[in-house]
């Protein structure tokens, strides 16, 4: 009877059949959920700063870390015994108050921002928060909370170098949060909803479907029961998979948006090249100059924690989140159930807790290790360069971008036709960039004739100034005294 009863109270929290279970067992499942969404996280944070430095060291033909562990594993968990019984100094002229709480106001947004985040199909374990219709909203409102801590930091430390690369960090953010922003719009627009599991799968019911072709997210997927076990699998057909996702998706505008909020993304993380807020060479250690011990490792947690947020939001908004490139082999079909005599619930725990996490970590492994990439191959960008690049390149890009989506889909909805809205959009996509081509190639035409002219032009000759040489009177040298 005991074993039967724990049977029971399992099924309770891990049964997907419905929603019918008492409440004790929700706030099990929710508590469940948040712990596996955190506790990614901050266990996979170490293995990441492992990762880079390794990364790195093969990059730059040198060695990396080897001494601590096997191939130097162990290293990430030395750095935190040291910082975690280092002096912890509060420097004498400090807010204490903003001063302490500016790690934690860095390091929370960022933890939240796992709520939202899709790791299967499943409605119940799917993600931390697998209901919630504004994902996307929730997020933008997240993120933009983390900058505070950067400003806090810098604020409280009493010092100019920490001031100035809060003020810094503050400029940088806002400046290409837009350009984000822009870049999820344009994935708003083509999916017609703002939850991300939906972005991810698609609904059929998301009130703005001119064709089949946004009657699903990024992959055809069905739910198919498993026989009458209550069990169900998200079957992602076999005629769908890469070309599907959200980058290739109205090409190239699709493709624009992926590229520009990549690019965001490293500038939101202040990651080369755009790590100017901690450029140690003019700034001493930027915003954090005055942090030691574990406030320090709050920051470098922070920085690395949303290195790993802002690459699943890319893989969830852009690449399939948790489907794989090719249908097949996103999960175990329904059928094999009856044809291979495999348990239903065997068949549900392999589809979401291996294979959905599976695909979701490889395509999050590719975009960290692109973060290194980056890193290790172009220098710091100046502040004037950065701020040229945000204000007057991935703004003017996205908001024309966003444009020529809304164009499209204006033009399917109307005449109901792929082609004739896509047709419109390349043609005044191409119309603009004429019009630049040529408006360039005329500026560049003027300053050359310019420069022929300037060349050519008899300029009098002008003889230099010369000074009549100053006559010295060199007085015979005067005995010395020893």
């Amino acid at each position: 009877m005991e074993a039967a009863e724990g049977l029971t109270v399992l099924q309770q929290i891990f049964t997907a059949p419905g929603d019918q279970i008492a409440v004790w067992a929700h706030v099990v499942r929710s508590l469940l959920r948040i712990g596996i969404g955190i506790g990614f996280i901050l266990t996979i944070v170490p293995g990441l700063i492992w990762l880079e430095r390794r990364l790195l060291s093969w990059f730059q033909g040198r060695l990396g870390p080897n001494r601590v562990g096997w191939q130097g594993l162990a290293q990430p968990i030395a750095d935190g015994i040291k910082l975690f019984f280092k002096e912890d100094i509060i420097p004498t002229n400090v807010d204490k108050t903003l001063y302490i709480i500016a790690p934690a106001v860095a390091l929370a947004p960022v933890l939240m921002s796992v709520a939202v985040l899709p790791w299967n199909g499943s409605p119940n374990w799917g993600a931390v928060a697998p209901g919630l219709n504004i994902g996307i909203l929730f997020l933008l409102a997240v993120a933009s909370i983390e900058v505070y801590g950067v400003i806090l930091a810098g604020w409280s430390s009493n010092n100019k170098y920490s001031l100035l690369g809060g003020l810094r960090a503050s400029s940088q953010v806002i400046s290409y949060e837009l350009g984000m922003g822009l870049s999820v719009i344009a994935v708003i627009l083509m999916s017609g909803t703002l939850a991300t599991q939906e972005i991810v799968m698609g609904t059929g019911s998301n009130g703005f479907n001119p064709g089949s072709w946004f009657s699903d997210g990024q992959g055809l997927i069905q739910v198919v029961p498993i026989g009458s076990t209550g069990y169900d699998v998200y079957e992602h057909s076999w005629k769908s998979g890469i070309w599907d996702f959200n980058w290739l998706r109205l090409f190239p505008f699709g493709l624009i948006a992926a590229f520009i909020y990549l690019i965001s993304m490293l500038a939101e993380t202040n990651r080369a090249p755009f790590d100017l807020p901690e450029a140690e060479t003019e700034l001493v250690a930027g915003f954090h100059t005055e942090y030691s011990s574990m406030k320090f490792a709050m920051f470098f947690m922070g920085e690395y924690a949303n290195m790993l947020i802002v690459s699943a939001i890319a893989i969830t908004l852009f690449f399939g989140g948790w489907l794989a490139p090719w249908g097949v082999m996103s999960q175990i079909p329904a059928s094999a159930h009856q044809t291979l005599g495999l348990p239903a619930w065997l068949i549900n725990t392999i589809n979401m807790a291996v294979l959905a996490p599976f695909w979701f970590g490889i395509k999050l492994f590719a975009l960290i290790c692109f973060f290194i990439w980056v890193r290790a191959t172009l220098p710091r960008l100046r502040y004037d360069m950065l701020m040229n690049l945000g204000w007057k390149g991935i703004l003017p890009v996205g908001l024309v971008n966003v444009s020529l989506i809304a164009l499209s889909l204006a033009f399917q909805e109307l005449y109901g036709s792929w082609w004739i809205g896509q047709g419109i959009a390349w043609v005044v996509s191409l119309a603009i960039v004429a019009i630049l081509i040529t408006y360039k190639a005329a500026q560049y035409g003027k300053r050359r004739r310019g420069a022929a002219a300037a060349a050519t032009t008899d300029l009098v000759p002008v003889s230099p100034i010369r000074r009549e040489p100053v006559a010295v009177s060199v007085s015979p040298a005067q005995p010395q005294e020893v």
